[in-house]
């Protein structure tokens, strides 16, 4: 897990994605720490080494049998409900497995906004009505669905949705998927909702 203590009111959950907390997760916590924010990233696989790229299929095996998003969403709705006794404002921030996590943790008033990357799976979970605000962030592809007719179902549940050029991890400057510009315009919707809000 990482704790980022920086005596704030705020704090960020930052759910992470099947590798675990890789170099991606430390960057944005230090990004969001840099902004004067507490962060906390919990190490949902439970094992110290996070998976490499080139073994996507097996992270994310491991991740559906050892974890999955149910066991995942009941660990993070822990960490929320402890930040609420201690934070003013208490924010989720979740990559791909990590945002349907944030997603899933959205159904109780726990967070006070919820900002999701490229959750594909969101889209299994579409009965769920967010009880915070919700921003979510998808690529203009996906492999294994079509984002507009996703989009079109969130934005009538009064979810803020972008749609971006590249693919899935276009955020990611590790990634072989990085688009810098989607990745910037990202990071500033993302700034934005959360400033605006705790402001």
């Amino acid at each position: 897990m990482i704790h980022i203590h920086k005596e704030s009111d705020t704090v960020v959950i930052i759910i992470h994605e099947i590798y675990g907390i890789n170099q991606h997760m430390k960057s944005i916590c230090y990004l969001l720490a840099d902004r004067g924010m507490d962060v906390i990233c919990p190490n949902l696989l439970g094992r110290e080494v996070p998976f490499p790229y080139s073994e996507e299929a097996l992270a994310y095996q491991y991740f559906m049998e050892k974890v999955g998003f149910t066991k995942a969403a009941a660990v993070v709705k822990d960490v929320l409900l402890e930040a609420k006794e201690k934070y003013k404002k208490v924010f989720v921030v979740g990559f791909s497995v990590g945002a349907t996590v944030a997603w899933l943790c959205s159904t109780e008033k726990l967070a006070d906004g919820i900002v999701g990357y490229y959750g594909s799976r969101i889209r299994d979970y579409l009965d769920i009505s967010p009880r915070c605000p919700v921003l979510l962030f998808f690529p203009q592809e996906e492999t294994s669905f079509d984002v507009g007719p996703l989009l079109l179902k969130l934005q009538k549940k009064n979810v803020t949705t972008h749609k971006f050029t590249g693919k899935h991890g276009f955020s990611d400057p590790f990634s072989q998927n990085y688009h810098a510009e989607s990745a910037q315009a990202a990071c500033h919707e993302l700034l934005k909702f959360i400033e605006s809000t705790y402001h």
